[in-house]
């Protein structure tokens, strides 16, 4: 077996433990919360709203303190991009999704801002050049997270309608949770054991494979590390899509890329700030990836402020713009057009 094929497969195993792990462990937890007589609303704020971002989160740790930054902080950008442009140009190709859900324009506003205070935090006014993800900048993201899980929760004190509200407090009616103490603790040390490993996995096979391929980290975190962790979110879209139930898709989409900001890359800049000094970033992220991530969070405001639907043409030109970022991607990393 070449490197590069063990290398694949490193990473794709990887992102599959990862993956079943971060399901387990957030339905083992959510069964103990309510098991122990916790609200529904706090249980869908806290677990499933974390847990749900526990994989892209613990490969972005994991990859800063092994000395990836690229994976780490690919992870996040490459994971909001793919969001957008895959997870929703892929099932609006099957059936228009409506832009028109209560929250929606909020979110989308929060997400826009989410992804302007990213890129500041990314880059080093004082010495006017790519800067890092330092302990500050990951307590400011931090904060900002425990503000929007503030905020959710008196919109869901309000009203069930906003769909990123929807998702995080539908745990009355969350299927597969396991019942017995037995399944409980067989879903948790699952859940916590085989986060560490796919991460673990993930980082080397993704270090190792950008070696082999002469290619910075950053690209493989870019491109395979976010398009295989956002694969839950495309396949729950196009389910949706396919039974003519895709208008929440929109609104779940932009609450992930909030998610993925605030959360795990304020999570990812605590844990490296305080134990490796931070998550440098690569001068390249600002050269495209940055921008086009800027422009992903832009044409989701714009959408709904239009309230016009998500249709067959606009799907498809977001399919040929994520393959035109990834041309332009691999041209200006390796000099392939």
């Amino acid at each position: 077996m070449s490197a590069t094929l063990l290398d694949v497969l490193l990473l794709v195993i990887g992102i599959i433990i990862i993956l079943f792990g971060g399901d387990y462990l957030v339905r083992g937890a959510t069964a103990v919360a309510k098991r122990t007589g916790v609200p529904s609303l706090l249980i869908g704020l806290t677990i499933v709203a974390f847990g749900t971002s526990a994989p892209e989160m613990v490969v972005s740790v994991f990859a800063a303190l092994a000395g990836s930054p690229g994976l780490a902080v690919g992870n996040i950008v490459g994971s909001n991009i793919a969001n957008v442009f895959l997870v929703l140009g892929l099932p609006a190709l099957i059936a228009a999704m409506g832009t028109t859900a209560k929250g929606v324009r909020t979110n989308a506003l929060i997400a826009l801002a989410a992804s302007l205070l990213f890129i500041a935090l990314c880059w080093d006014w004082e010495a006017n050049a790519p800067g890092a993800l330092s302990l500050l900048e990951g307590a400011i993201l931090a904060a900002m997270i425990i503000a929007y899980i503030v905020y959710l929760g008196f919109v869901a004190m309000g009203s069930r309608e906003d769909p990123m509200v929807a998702e995080l407090t539908g745990v009355d009616s969350m299927e597969g949770l396991p019942k017995s103490a037995l399944g409980i603790g067989f879903s948790l040390i699952v859940g916590l054991v085989a986060l560490p490993i796919g991460a673990n996995l993930i980082v080397e096979g993704g270090a190792s494979l950008a070696v082999t391929l002469g290619v910075s980290e950053a690209v493989v975190g870019l491109t395979l590390l976010a398009i295989g962790t956002s694969l839950p979110e495309l396949a729950t879209s196009v389910v949706a899509a396919v039974r003519r139930q895709a208008d929440m898709a929109i609104g779940n989409v932009i609450g992930s890329n909030i998610f993925n900001i605030f959360a795990v890359g304020g999570i990812t800049g605590l844990a490296a700030g305080g134990f490796s000094g931070g998550v440098a970033i690569d001068p390249g992220f600002f050269r495209l990836d940055l921008w086009v991530f800027l422009a992903s969070a832009i044409f989701i405001t714009l959408l709904v402020f239009s309230r016009r639907p998500l249709g067959r043409m606009t799907g498809a030109v977001l399919l040929l713009a994520y393959g035109a970022y990834l041309a332009a991607l691999l041209y200006f990393t390796i000099g392939i057009a």
